[in-house]
């Protein structure tokens, strides 16, 4: 076999990940859960939800077939290792006209007949790889289009994951907001009695007012994704909108503790990755298909069959025909066209390769920046947290004061407007760790390792 042998090509790499420090390791430090890596979340809903995605999603269904036909393109090249062999049965009846040019004159036309049954073979030794090398590309093909098909399965559960979750946060949001809406409707109760009794102004009134209509239209506000975010849901499963939907229910997961291994595995564990590996391998095969194009090709041809004038003498022995022949051609001039399909292969190559490399590079980009997120995340979440009992403790403290006609409603308006959106920063920051751990499962293949890819090379005897 002509051409380069394939060795895979170095990829960036890092002894380990910068934003790992302070990252709590999760015990024991077992690797994700292959397949099912959603339920490391413990939330049923979402493990109904997702086993519903695999056999009802039209894009997954897409990557199946083109899988299924990169496996078929295997079998059609393996064909041509061996030999092509064809029947016929033709008949046919002549007859000659008696006025042919440069005929004498008066000659009468002849008729004749002809029967001919025949089995062909035709089959091109493979001197310097070519067929085997098409094989092998078409191997290397499927073994990424399965890699693609892990590609799209794992992004679809992430995303279907990514989407519940931020509709629980929005769930979250809503029931924070109506809670808010009745303790807003008791405050304004409060002022119009105060007004009322002539110990506050009407200013005071519609501030209330103000602040209740204000979060009523927030809370709307909300419905308004979670009805989005539902209704990507249901696409995902393949369903239409108007045929599914979540009973709310708030957000109170945490992120669990995810081990992430070396940077090293993190090229095992990615199907994308593999992907783009396995066709610098198909990429390598096609410089070897190119290089054999400057070698001659060498062709058998083998006929066996009977020709007779009518079907009495066909099967005779004497009707019995045979050939046996071999041909050798080899392209002398073709004007650059080889050396082009050559240059265009290595070129290919050369892509694929840095193809390659930057998959790579983009994995440990996401596995660090979803690292930092979920580190940086725990952190704020203690921060917000704090924020969120000052600002209740100051609410109180006002309204408190208020009430014993001390200070102005401005005093508690300002109160109120900062605990809510302190509650409100508190949930949007549970709604992006969880986020963040959904990206960081992504990042790290779900689960998913090389040894999961299809074997399409025969077994070797």
């Amino acid at each position: 076999m002509v051409g380069p042998k394939y060795i895979r090509p170095s990829a960036p790499t890092t002894p380990a990940f910068k934003e790992a420090d302070g990252w709590k390791v999760a015990q024991p430090s077992d690797q994700l859960p292959r397949g099912r890596w959603w339920e490391i979340y413990g939330d049923p809903d979402l493990n109904g939800l997702q086993e519903e995605l695999a056999p009802a999603n039209q894009n997954l269904r897409i990557a199946e077939a083109r899988l299924r036909e990169a496996r078929a393109a295997v079998r059609f090249n393996r064909a041509a290792l061996f030999p092509t062999i064809s029947a016929g049965l033709g008949l046919s009846s002549v007859r000659e006209s008696a006025n042919q040019p440069f005929l004498p004159g008066g000659r009468s036309g002849s008729s004749s007949g002809d029967l001919l049954a025949s089995i062909d073979l035709s089959y091109e030794i493979d001197l310097w790889g070519r067929v085997r090398r098409t094989v092998a590309a078409a191997r290397r093909e499927a073994e990424a289009t399965a890699a693609d098909l892990e590609t799209a399965s794992l992004s679809l559960h992430a995303e279907l994951a990514f989407d519940y979750f931020a509709l629980r946060a929005a769930d979250a949001q809503k029931q924070l907001l109506d809670e808010t809406v009745k303790a807003f409707e008791a405050a304004l109760r409060l002022t119009t009695n105060r007004y009322e009794g002539g110990a506050a102004p009407r200013s005071d009134v519609a501030q209330a007012q103000t602040q209740l209509d204000t979060t009523r239209a927030q809370a709307t506000d909300v419905t308004v994704q979670r009805a989005q975010l539902e209704h990507a849901i249901a696409i995902l499963l393949g369903r239409p909108p108007a045929e599914f939907s979540l009973p709310p229910r708030p957000l109170d997961a945490r992120p669990p503790d995810i081990p992430f291994g070396l940077p090293s595995q993190l090229l095992e564990r990615r199907p994308d990755i593999a992907a783009a590996e396995r066709r610098v391998a198909e990429a390598n095969e096609q410089i070897g298909i190119a290089k054999a194009a400057y070698y001659p090709t060498l062709m058998l041809n083998a006929s066996v069959g009977f020709e007779g004038s009518s079907f009495g003498n066909l099967l005779n022995a004497s009707s019995l025909l045979w050939s046996v022949g071999a041909a050798i051609t080899q392209t002398i001039f073709d004007a650059g066209r080889r050396r082009a399909v050559s240059e265009a292969a290595r070129a290919s190559y050369d892509a694929t390769v840095a193809a390659y490399r930057q998959t790579t590079l983009t994995a440990f980009q996401q596995v660090e920046d979803n690292l930092a997120a979920l580190r940086i995340l725990e952190q704020e979440s203690g921060q917000q947290r704090r924020a969120v009992e000052s600002a209740q403790l100051s609410l109180q403290l006002f309204t408190n004061r208020y009430r014993g006609g001390v200070d102005t409603y401005l005093q508690v308006i300002t109160a109120q407007t900062a605990t809510l959106a302190n509650q409100r920063t508190e949930i949007d920051i549970l709604g992006r760790r969880m986020a963040a751990s959904v990206l960081l499962v992504k990042a790290l293949g779900g689960g998913w390792d090389t040894s999961q890819l299809p074997i399409t090379d025969p077994p070797k005897r």
